[in-house]
Formats: C-alpha cells, structure tokens, sequence
C-alpha cells in the first residue's frame, strides 16, 4: 500500500504555507482529525516525523515541517514532475498514432 502519495504531499505543503495543520485542513477541505490521523499513519509507515506540533498560548500553537518532512515534501514534487513529464510524451505519441 500506498503510506505516502498526492494527498499527504498536498498536506504537508498546506502546512508549510499556512503553518498550521489545523488551516492546512481546512484549506484541504479535510477534517483536523483526518489529516492528523494520515500523518500520524505516514509518520509510523515511513518510521520518520513529517511535522512539529508547536503547542501555543493566548496566540495558538503552530506545526511546521521537520527537516525530513520538507525532503518527502521537495521529493514528492520532483518525482510527480517527473511524471508528469513522461505523460506528456506519451500523449503526444497517442495523438500521432490518432493522427492529431
């Protein structure tokens, strides 16, 4: 099974952009409890912690990426580009052979 794919990748950018995985939820469109449940699951698949839960005060508390939560967020990235890529070309191949 899949412990880390588009969803978690989206997760983890949302909370680097809005610094908490609360906002990050709701930016998703997802409950605070689901996101945090498919991070706790990817932090214990992957043995690594993807964020630090900074509790606050009177000013809130905020999550941040651990250092290797940035490298599976940089690195998701790179492979999905990858992807990407090779899907073009092979559409371009599929229009040709369709004579588009």
């Amino acid at each position: 099974t899949c412990v880390f794919g588009r969803g978690k990748w989206q997760l983890l950018d949302a909370i680097d952009k809005t610094g908490s995985l609360q906002a990050a939820a709701a930016a998703l469109g997802i409950s605070y409890r689901k996101a945090w449940g498919d991070l706790r699951k990817a932090e214990k698949a992957l043995e690594v912690s993807l964020i630090e839960r900074h509790r606050g005060g009177a000013a809130g508390g905020n999550s941040s990426l651990t250092e290797e939560g940035k490298r599976w967020q940089r690195e998701y990235a790179r492979f999905q580009n990858e992807v990407d890529a090779h899907l073009d070309k092979a559409f371009m191949r599929f229009q040709k052979r369709m004579g588009k």
